[in-house]
C-alpha cells in the first residue's frame, strides 16, 4: 500500500498570508475605537501608538518613571485619546493602569495572547503598540477583568 502523497513534499508550500493592509481592513470591518491608543507595556520602556494623523509621530517611547507616566498621560490626552488598550505579561502596568484612569481614560488591560494570533507579524514593541492600536480601535480586544479599588486594595494588603 502506497501512503498518501503530502503535496508540501513535492513542491515548497506557499508562505503563511500576511495581514490584508490597512485599507482592506477598513473596507472590510467598522472602526468602533476611532480614540483608541495601543501601549506595550515594559519593564524599562513603554511603546505607545495613537491614531495616525493624531500627532507628528504617532508611535512614541516612554520611560517607566512616575515624570515619564505624567508625560504619557498628558501626550494621550492632548492627541484627543479616550480609550487605551495595554498588553503586560508582568506587574509592570499597575502604575500606567492607575493614572490613566485617574485621568479619566477607559483602560483595557489584555491578555498579550489575544494581539499575537496573527502568523508572520513581526515583533517588535514598536509594532506591538501599533497593532494594540489597530486592534483597540476595530473593537477586536476584550479587556480583563479587573475588580473594584476596594477589592484590589484587599487582595495586595
Amino acid at each position: 500500500m502506497t501512503p498518501p502523497k503530502d503535496s508540501c513534499l513535492e513542491a515548497p508550500c506557499p508562505p503563511t498570508p500576511l495581514l490584508p493592509p490597512l485599507p482592506v481592513l477598513s473596507d472590510a470591518l467598522q472602526v468602533c475605537n476611532p480614540h483608541a491608543a495601543g501601549i506595550d507595556i515594559g519593564e524599562a520602556e513603554h511603546w505607545v501608538a495613537v491614531p495616525p494623523g493624531r500627532d507628528p509621530q504617532p508611535v512614541r517611547r516612554f520611560g517607566t518613571f512616575t515624570v515619564d507616566l505624567d508625560a504619557l498621560a498628558d501626550w494621550l490626552i492632548d492627541c484627543g485619546v479616550i480609550t487605551v488598550a495595554m498588553a503586560s505579561t508582568g506587574v509592570y502596568w499597575i502604575p500606567l493602569f492607575e493614572l490613566l484612569e485617574a485621568r479619566g481614560l477607559q483602560v483595557f488591560l489584555i491578555d498579550p495572547r489575544q494581539a499575537k494570533r496573527a502568523p508572520g507579524r513581526p515583533k517588535t514593541d514598536r509594532l506591538d503598540c501599533q497593532w494594540l492600536q489597530r486592534l483597540h480601535a476595530y473593537g477586536l480586544l476584550a479587556a480583563a477583568f479587573r475588580p473594584a479599588d476596594q477589592i484590589c486594595v484587599l487582595r495586595s494588603s
